[in-house]
């Protein structure tokens, strides 16, 4: 794809550019953050910085429901209610265990939309090329970042006892996946070996560790986001993986 043949409007709906200005204020505020040149992160810079990576978790969330729903061979509405599911199923089963109400996209339409829009741009997409697959699982590791923090503030700011608060994190940031996965007939993706729910679960425990230290919460979840990008970007990179007890029953037996 040549710059030149990309137009301004194109760009600014795109997932990629969330997700490239997300890492570009992520990378910024943890340097400036790391070496003391920052002690909080500005109002205005924290705000920009969600919202892109909320929006872009939406869409790419929505991206991988669409593509594992086509593989199965699902028609429109299937694949419009697998895309959906994925992108705000983790949220919604939060809210729901948590007793928040209204549910999040109900007073804020502008989920759904996103949802629709990326859905509809994946359809018309895959059907001239192949995906890039290790450009959304990048992208997916924001999104994930996105989810278990706001997750995890979410459940903080109700005084849960901290394992709740995880376990908070950690569902907003992969119930959705379950869910595509159960309906597509797959084994979830967080109960095969990849190193999924870990990453989440060790960026919600290190958000609540920086917190416990008498952080603010924009400077732990910063953090809190960059160790799950950070962890999910090695096990893409270097194909890490659990170790699969069934798997080494076999070989010895």
């Amino acid at each position: 794809m040549h710059l030149k043949t990309i137009s301004t409007n194109k760009i600014l709906f795109t997932p990629s550019f969330y997700i490239l200005h997300s890492t570009f204020y992520i990378i910024l505020l943890a340097r400036n953050l790391l070496f003391g040149r920052m002690k909080t992160i500005p109002d205005i810079t924290q705000t920009i910085v969600f919202l892109l990576l909320e929006h872009g978790g939406v869409a790419v969330a929505a991206v991988s429901g669409v593509l594992v729903a086509k593989r199965k061979g699902m028609d429109v509405f299937g694949i419009g209610v697998i895309a959906f599911v994925t992108a705000l199923g983790g949220g919604t089963l939060r809210d729901v265990l948590l007793g928040r109400h209204p549910i999040f996209w109900f007073t804020n339409q502008t989920y759904l939309i996103g949802v629709f829009v990326a859905t509809a741009i994946t359809l018309l997409y895959i059907k001239r090329k192949e995906p890039p697959m290790k450009a959304l699982l990048i992208a997916d590791a924001f999104g994930l970042a996105f989810f278990t923090i706001s997750g995890t503030q979410i459940a903080e700011a109700r005084h849960l006892p901290w394992v709740i608060v995880i376990m908070m994190g950690a569902i907003t940031g992969t119930a959705g996946g379950v869910v595509r996965d159960v309906l597509c007939n797959e084994i979830p993706l967080i109960l095969r070996r990849d190193i999924y729910a870990t990453a989440s679960i060790t960026g919600a425990a290190v958000y609540l560790l920086i917190r416990e230290l008498g952080y603010k919460a924009s400077y732990a979840g910063t953090w809190g986001m960059v160790t799950i990008v950070i962890f999910r970007i090695l096990v893409i990179y270097h194909n890490l993986h659990l170790p699969g007890f069934y798997e080494e029953k076999l070989k010895s037996g």
